[in-house]
């Protein structure tokens, strides 16, 4: 029996190499895949949630990597692994390293310099991750937690309510966000940044 998903607009489907790392072999559906990736992303919010990190940690390659494993590791051999195709969406698999670079230097930038405000820095940041696409898959949920880990852990803020909704079924919610990510695309923020405090 195989991992059977049928896709939602927006959703970065999965190829079968990448399938066959999934380490619960019981998982045949979507709605299962999504519970036990959600048991494991809740875990890793939790551990993320009662610690301070500060900027010059969160801003490396090592620290996107890791938070991907322990959002993912309980589900996927591959979770923490930059993807090995090309997707739908995101650049080409062989830039990742490098623009995953570029991105870590601007925001370290940003953040010396307050070049933006507190969500402009956390907002951006997790739009170009999510463009860059590194992971097989799990990029939305992982650039949403990572902005909640810049805006608390950094600035001290409360975390993003991403329209207080779940982001990964079909709804208003989700086509607000995806609309907002796609302005993003084209430089204007602003439907973004309101969409994270809504």
């Amino acid at each position: 029996m195989g991992l059977d998903l049928e896709y939602i607009d927006g959703q970065t489907p999965i190829d079968e190499e990448e399938k066959e790392g999934l380490l619960i072999p019981t998982i045949a559906t979507r709605s299962e895949l999504d519970e036990f990736e959600q048991q494991n992303i809740e875990q890793a919010v939790q551990w993320a949630m009662g610690r301070s990190f500060k900027w010059d940690k969160v801003f490396t390659e090592e620290f996107v990597r890791m938070l991907h494993r322990r959002m993912y590791a309980n589900v996927w051999a591959w979770a923490g692994e930059f993807r090995k195709t090309n997707k739908n969406i995101g650049i080409d698999k062989w830039q990742i390293p490098a623009e995953l670079k570029y991105l870590l230097d601007d925001v370290r930038y940003w953040t010396e310099n307050n070049t933006y405000s507190p969500d402009e820095i956390a907002v951006r940041f997790k739009h170009r991750l999510v463009s860059i696409h590194s992971f097989a898959n799990g990029n939305g949920r992982h650039s949403r937690l990572m902005a909640d880990i810049i805006i608390e852990k950094i600035y001290k803020l409360p975390v993003f309510t991403w329209g207080a909704a779940n982001l990964s079924g079909e709804g208003e919610a989700r086509s607000a966000y995806l609309r907002a990510i796609k302005a993003a695309d084209k430089g204007d923020y602003s439907q973004l940044l309101a969409f994270a405090r809504s």
